[in-house]
Formats: structure tokens, sequence, C-alpha cells
């Protein structure tokens, strides 16, 4: 079960794992246009209310497939007010295909849709991401779907209903049958509705594996803000780290301004203050005696803790028994939210504590916690979920992955040697391949392409693929592995 904004972080997750949305809207939308299959009769009319974003796109995709039935597709407002490119792209197939189509722009409109001779209605409006009571011409056009004698199926969910609520602000479509993607939502299980949770080809690894969906769901986006926003408003943060080490500290301070923390403050023993100081004149220094953490220092540093809306505790501490003393006991005493990394990561499992706690191991540091690791993905994946529940608190475990991302020449394929590509397409073609693989940009004015400069084709079915790069994070919490 996911939440709209969860979802809409695992669609993103999808697309930087070389799974296009407009991919998901073609296998959205051939989901749609089964479950209508299954209720209508092959010589039936069916109606679909098209709103102006990716869920009228996923209507658009099912009218195409119903090709063979007695389809209109209707679009409330004008061509120009479709939201998203892909569904502006399945909008112009349909007109290109010729198929049935109106356009709806006020109320009058609606009335001379003829719901009430349809066999079935497609709602597909509004979908998991708008909240709210519908507008015009929605809220006219959902009393007229329900007005209607016929049958009714939503797509994702019924319009006007939350999906993580099941409530409504207002007025809301009254739906016999729900075709939802991925997974089930929240609020559907309030409704009195059959729903059909229908694959649409997303990797698991778009749940399990920390991606951009999650980055820009979590808000870490400056350029969302109120203008009249003031310093502060925006989030104050503490790191507690140094000693041993410096630049981890300084990292992390900096890492949380330009994810958009207003303030940001690091606690760190005064022999090593001035050099983080010197990192950014943006951070707030509060150095304490010493050349590292003792325990003397944990009220203050709880005291300081206590106006922060988070911590980090850990970067480049060291693992001395002092220091490692002071962290747990700062822990235990601590009962805000606190990310914990590096050599602070060994005492959670030995601290009992009422903090929230992110921890982020690697796998040697996981190990040294007591959790297991395995080479399987999938495997090592449930272990951490296991190890979470068993610690109680959150795993955000860090581990390298290999990245192909192919868009000009050999740039960016590791282990790959150039040339590589002009070889193996040497062996691929006849006498005109390996006079395109020789002279590619000549070989353009006659219609010929090297295979790694394939455009993109039908739903991108076709072209270049994106696999993440860097560190996967596999995603567990105290309950197990959260999603």
């Amino acid at each position: 079960m996911l939440t709209a904004d969860r979802m809409a972080a695992v669609d993103a997750n999808a697309a930087a794992l070389g799974v296009p949305r407009k991919q998901l809207m073609e296998s959205s939308g051939n989901a749609v246009a089964q479950v209508v299959r299954d209720h209508v009769d092959p010589d039936g009319r069916v109606v679909l209310v098209c709103g102006r974003g990716n869920n009228g796109g996923d209507a658009f995709v099912a009218a195409r497939f119903l090709a063979g039935y007695a389809t209109e597709t209707v679009l409330l407002g004008e061509p120009e007010q479709i939201g998203t490119e892909i569904a502006r792209e399945n909008w112009a197939a349909l007109q290109d295909a010729e198929l049935p189509t109106t356009v709806a722009s006020d109320t009058t409109d609606i009335d001379e849709l003829g719901l009430d001779t349809a066999d079935c209605v497609v709602d597909a409006m509004l979908g998991t991401g708008v909240t709210g009571a519908l507008r015009e011409p929605e809220a006219s056009t959902a009393r007229a779907i329900n007005a209607a004698d016929t049958q009714v199926i939503s797509v994702d969910v019924p319009s006007g209903v939350d999906a993580d609520t099941g409530t409504a602000a207002g007025v809301a479509v009254d739906a016999d049958h729900v075709v939802t993607f991925h997974d089930t939502k929240p609020g559907l299980s309030e409704l009195d509705t059959e729903v059909t949770v229908a694959d649409i080809g997303i990797p698991a690894a778009a749940e399990r594996f920390v991606g951009p969906g999650d980055i820009q769901q979590g808000g870490l986006r400056q350029g969302d803000r109120d203008a009249a926003s003031h310093k502060g408003d925006h989030g104050e943060l503490l790191v507690i780290g140094g000693g041993p080490y410096t630049g981890a500290p300084a990292l992390a301070a900096k890492a949380a301004l330009r994810a958009g923390a207003d303030l940001v403050h690091v606690a760190c023993p005064e022999p090593v203050a001035a050099q983080i100081q010197g990192y950014s004149p943006n951070l707030i220094v509060h150095h304490f005696g010493g050349e590292g953490f003792t325990p003397g220092v944990v009220d203050s540093l709880v005291d300081l803790a206590a106006g922060m809306d988070g911590v980090v505790c850990g970067p480049g501490v060291g693992d001395d028994n002092e220091t490692r003393e002071t962290v747990a006991t700062f822990l235990a005493a601590f009962g805000g939210r606190a990310v914990v990394d590096a050599d602070a990561l060994s005492v959670v499992p030995e601290v009992e504590t009422r903090a929230t706690l992110v921890c982020t191991p690697h796998r040697g540091e996981l190990v040294e916690m007591g959790g297991e690791t395995a080479d399987d993905w999938a495997r090592r994946a449930k272990l951490v979920g296991r190890f979470a529940e068993e610690l109680g608190h959150t795993l955000l475990v860090k581990g390298p992955v290999r990245h192909r991302r192919r868009q000009r020449g050999d740039a960016d394929q590791p282990h790959r040697q150039p040339g590589d590509d002009r070889r193996r397409d040497r062996r691929r073609a006849g006498r005109r391949g390996r006079r395109a693989a020789d002279h590619p940009r000549a070989a353009t004015g006659r219609g010929l392409w090297r295979v790694s400069h394939r455009p993109r084709r039908r739903s991108g079915l076709r072209g270049n693929r994106q696999q993440p790069r860097g560190d996967r994070c596999y995603r567990a919490a105290s309950g197990g592995v959260r999603s």
C-alpha cells in the first residue's frame, strides 16, 4: 500500500532505473483497457472522460487499445492546457489515428456527452496527486457521471477522492470499479468499490532503493519556497562530529545547507573548530574543550540539540572509548530526530533511546553493528529489513552499483574501451552498416543510424536506457522494509 506522495517518488525512481514515465503510461492505459474489456461487451459504447494531466493521459492510451469499441474520448479543457508532454503526445496519437474525440470546455458541453447512453464511463479526470474539492468543470462532470445510469470505472482513484484517506471534500465520482497501478492506495480501502491493482512494470528496486523521487518528494527543492519566508523557517540542523577528522563533519554540514536547511550548527572539539569553520562562513560552530568528545559535554550537547529540527551524529568523531561513551549517553538522553553515521553507528545496538534514529551504514559498518549481508541485492535487502526490525530504527544501507548511461559515444560506460561500440556495430552490420559505423555523420544524411545512437521509438521501449549511478541505498524501517 503506497500513499500518493510515495507513489510519485516510486514513479520518479522507476524513470531513473530506465523505465520512463511514457512507458508506464502505456502500460497503465493498457491495464485500464483490459478492465473495460472484462466489464463491457465488444459492441458496447465507452465514454472516457479525461483531465489534462497524466491521469487523462492514461485514458488517452486506453482509448487506443479500445479501438474496436465504440469509444468517445472527452477532454475537459483545451488541448493546449494538457499539462505534460507525454499526455500531449498520446492526445495527438488519438487525432492521428482519427479516433473519436471531444473537447468539453464548459458545463454545456458536458450536458451533451450522452453519458446515459454509454455502457461504461471511464473516469480519468484527476489522479492521486490532486487533493481538495473538485473545481469546474470537473465538479459538474462528476455529478453528471454519478447521475448517469451506467457503470463507472475510475483510473487510479475516483476523481474527488483523497487517495490517502478515502474522503472527499465535496462531490466525488461514485465508481463501481477502480483500476490502480503498482500497489493499492490507503484511501481505496475506505470505499465500497471493486479495485484492480495493475502491474505496470515498475521494478522492485524503485521502492527498495533511494532515488531521485525520494529526494524530490522529501521537499529538498529550494525553488518551492515562499519568498516571504524567514531564516529558520526551513529547518535548523546540528552536526555533532569532528575530532580525529575535520572534513567529515564539515561536508555533512555543507550537505545540509545544500539540501535546504536554513541554519546549520556544528558541535566539535575545540582544536578542530577553526578548521571546520573555514569550510564555510555559513556554518555556526560550537566548540568544546579537549581533543575529542567526553561524557562531560553530553548535557551541553543535549541542550543544544533540543532546539534543532534534526541532528547528524558521528561524522569524524573517531572510535576511542570516551567518544563511544559520549555518543551512547547522548543518544540515550536525546528525544528528537537524528541521522547516525560513521563511528557513532557502533553504539546504536546497545543504546535504548526514545529518539527517532536513521542509521546510514555501509555494508562493513552494518556487519560491525551486528547485521548480515549478502551478494544478491534482494537477499541483502531482506536481511537489512530484518535487522532494522530487531534494532527498532530505520536503516539506510549504502552500497556500490554499476551504472551505464548511453548518450553519446563511449562516455560514462564502465569497463568499456573507446571504439567498442564501433567494433560491435561492424560485426552486426552488412556493407551499408559498415559504412555507417565508420562514418556516422555522413550516414545520418542517408537515414542510417548507429545502433548505439538509435533514437527513441514507440513508448520509450527503445532508445537510451539509464540505470542508477553511485550508491544504492537499501531502505528499511523498524517495522521491516519501508514501502
